[in-house]
């Protein structure tokens, strides 16, 4: 008698990827409840066991404005270019703090996940993904405060503060910089897994790259043999581009924001790329 060879039917099976450009976007959103999981994680856990709770995201915002009002507003001298000091370092911060989360907590994304990763499957980008998303709950606590602070100088009489047809790009802003964040972060963890030195640079690279975008200055003080420079960083366009858009002062040009979302797509592809790549080999060299 022959013996019957039926082939066999598999649910569910799992094998590698063949190759780097092998991204199953289909499959982070059949995980999408996961992410959601995620999200609500990062954000309980942000402020689980404070006595202030989300309060400290008032706080945080605040006393850099105050510091920076008092330092580089008065002792140095730095010109708004007429804004109020307050209003014009709190637009800087709100976008800057928000920028800067999404990386450093992205940065840490094999590191701080490695048990998990180690016990169950599931697409790994899905936490860097829910990271960017539950630092929105933080970006508009904060933004909330900017606009409290937006609202009392538009109506001062004689205000100098004149928001124009632009505040439509807002949501452009905040995806610009969740990208840049995104983008910046998930390369980053993707590269500490086998180069450690890294980590430590991380928050030197953050401090020099604030001081190259016009957080604490505005562009139009700036020499303009060094003004090229400082385009050349994506983020300066949208921090320019935010603040004249609420507070009808400083540099806006399409043409440099499109360069940004040109820069943030490139690094967008490369940094994903990367990650699916170390992400196979990670748990052997973590």
């Amino acid at each position: 008698m022959s013996q019957s060879t039926d082939t066999e039917h598999w649910d569910l099976e799992i094998e590698p990827e063949s190759g780097l450009f092998d991204l199953n976007f289909r499959e982070l959103w059949h995980y999408r409840d996961l992410i959601a999981l995620f999200v609500r994680r990062d954000i309980v856990a942000t402020y689980k066991q404070t006595v202030l709770g989300p309060i400290w995201f008032f706080v945080q915002p605040i006393l850099t404005t105050l510091t920076y009002v008092i330092i580089f507003g008065n002792i140095a001298g730095i010109s708004t270019g007429g804004v109020p000091k307050i209003l014009f370092y709190l637009a800087g911060i709100t976008l800057w703090n928000y920028f800067q989360e999404c990386l450093m907590k992205t940065s840490d994304t094999f590191i701080l996940n490695q048990n998990l990763f180690g016990k169950v499957y599931f697409p790994r980008l899905a936490v860097p993904i829910s990271i960017v998303i539950s630092n929105l709950f933080k970006f508009f606590i904060q933004f909330s405060l900017f606009l409290l602070a937006w609202v009392y100088f538009v109506f001062q009489a004689e205000s100098q503060v004149q928001p124009n047809r632009t505040l439509l790009l807002f949501p452009v802003y905040v995806l610009l910089m969740s990208g840049l964040g995104f983008s910046f972060g998930v390369l980053i963890s993707s590269l500490t897994t086998k180069y450690r030195d890294l980590r430590f640079l991380i928050q030197f690279g953050i401090q020099l790259l604030m001081y190259g975008t016009p957080i604490v200055y505005p562009l139009e003080i700036v020499p303009d043999k060094y003004r090229l420079l400082l385009l050349a960083n994506p983020i300066t366009s949208i921090v320019e581009g935010f603040r004249y858009s609420f507070l009808g002062q400083g540099y806006f040009s399409a043409a440099a924001l499109v360069y940004s979302f040109c820069f943030m797509v490139v690094c967008l592809l490369l940094s994903v790329v990367v990650f699916n790549r170390v992400e196979k080999t990670f748990m052997d060299t973590v």
